[in-house]
């Protein structure tokens, strides 16, 4: 079927003078010579309504910052275990190493990709679909819960102090690229001997292509330790120290959290995701063999029940959101009333979550951890998030986001087993749907 409609002569005078015709567009071009979108359609009356209070407030550390790289999900979720480790042992202020996390979870996305190409080059050209999307996606900084999950108890943790940042650990794009760039030479050479080559000739790629970008990684994040000195005060000034203390060893003494005790939880209400069911994404993970990442769908209102016991007992929660909607960065809150686009350009732009999804209008592109929410007869109207981006943004680094914002752009969350329903647990026992790879609750790892 052939596009034939074009823009008439007619046509594009009318929308031309009607335009002209219209006071309001005049005030608003001008105001816009100068002036960003967001600032000119700013309702300020949005911000007096979420003030900074909570009537329930977790005391936490300060935040963290991820600098230029996409690792989000790593350090909410390490902000998420610092504390734990800290209300244990009485410290006042640390942070888990970011860097060691995002080595192994690097290099294990190398061998990730490596193996999918080789499962799908059994079955499919270089131009199905399946295999064009994991070219396009590689490997890069986003990841699951679950993929944390499987590296923590693969590799285990470390203080910041074992393994600080480096310029190329905060700012990535350059590394992923030539990462990326080694794949898909990696990928051209699979297909390439796709009729005539053995297996052993293709384990030879893999094993060149593995070996040259573990010493990309290592050459810009540095080694991870193979053991360290844990040293501490405590918050009445004491100093601890702990000699030869392995990664996985500190996770299993001083975290003590059996991390499969947590579930995902997601709110997707499209067609194709009925609620109380479980779902998981093709090719959506990093550790082969570690734990599948998977979602129990939950309407919003069980959603948000979840998440608000588990604050109610004074512990974070890990979530997922698309922070790119209804922003202001420089004071710290979401919230879908405080820009009125419609209004300032005449425009209908009212969209459900449902089709947002199914558009990709909005995705999971962030991860951050809630840490307090304000009730009013038990019921949301705001909520206080600890993000990652430094203290210059926000209260500190602490956002705020309106209850109506988080209906529409808070896709998933994280919570303990113990708060499930017998019937939720049932569910959990379930085997999850697959998804498509590009499903938009598998965004978040992109």
């Amino acid at each position: 079927m052939s596009i034939t409609k074009d823009i008439s002569p007619v046509q594009l005078e009318q929308m031309r003078n009607d335009y002209l015709e219209n006071e309001k567009a005049r005030i608003v071009r001008n105001a816009l010579t100068k002036n960003d979108i967001g600032t000119i359609s700013c309702d300020f009356v949005a911000a007096r309504a979420n003030p900074y209070i909570f009537s329930i407030d977790i005391e936490t550390m300060p935040v963290t910052n991820q600098k230029a790289s996409g690792r989000c999900w790593i350090f909410s979720a390490l902000n998420v275990l610092r504390e734990i480790i800290a209300k244990k042992y009485q410290i006042k202020e640390f942070e888990l190493s970011q860097n060691y996390v995002a080595f192994y979870d690097k290099l294990e996305k190398v061998n990730f990709y490596l193996e999918a190409v080789l499962q799908e080059s059994k079955i499919a050209s270089m131009h199905d679909e399946t295999i064009r999307f994991l070219m396009e996606t590689a490997v890069g900084d986003g990841g699951q819960w679950d993929m944390f999950v499987s590296l923590v108890k693969k590799y285990g943790i470390c203080p910041k102090a074992a393994m600080p940042e480096t310029y190329q650990s905060s700012h990535t794009r350059g590394m992923n690229a030539l990462i990326n760039q080694r794949l898909h030479r990696f990928t051209a050479e699979v297909f390439k001997l796709k009729d005539s080559g053995t297996d052993e000739e293709l384990g030879k790629l893999k094993e060149e292509c593995l070996k040259e970008c573990y010493g990309l990684i290592c050459s810009c994040f540095g080694m991870p330790p193979e053991s360290f000195a844990f040293e501490y005060r405590d918050k009445d000034g004491k100093y601890h120290c702990e000699q030869n203390v392995r990664p996985q060893d500190f996770y299993e003494k001083y975290l003590g959290t059996d991390m499969d005790e947590y579930v995902g939880i997601i709110n997707g209400p499209t067609a194709d995701k009925p609620f109380w069911k479980m779902y998981t994404v093709k090719y959506l993970g990093n550790v082969i063999g570690g734990n599948p990442v998977s979602f129990l769908n939950l309407p919003m209102d069980r959603f948000k029940e979840l998440i608000l016991d588990q604050l109610k007992a004074g512990e974070l929660v890990w979530f997922g959101c698309d922070c790119g909607k209804d922003g202001d960065r420089k004071t710290g809150l979401w919230d879908d009333r405080q820009f009125r686009y419609e209004e300032t350009f005449d425009m209908n732009l009212d969209m459900s979550k449902e089709d947002m999804l199914d558009t990709r209008h909005s995705a999971m592109n962030h991860a951050m951890v809630l840490t307090g929410v304000n009730l009013e007869n038990d019921r949301p109207t705001r909520w206080k998030i600890e993000n990652s981006w430094g203290e210059e943004p926000g209260n500190k680094g602490y956002f705020i986001c309106s209850d109506t914002w988080f209906d529409r752009y808070v896709y998933e969350a994280v919570v303990h087993r113990k708060y499930l329903s017998e019937k939720e647990l049932a569910i959990l026992q379930e085997t999850p749907h697959m998804l498509e790879p590009w499903d938009p609750f598998g965004s978040l790892a992109d």
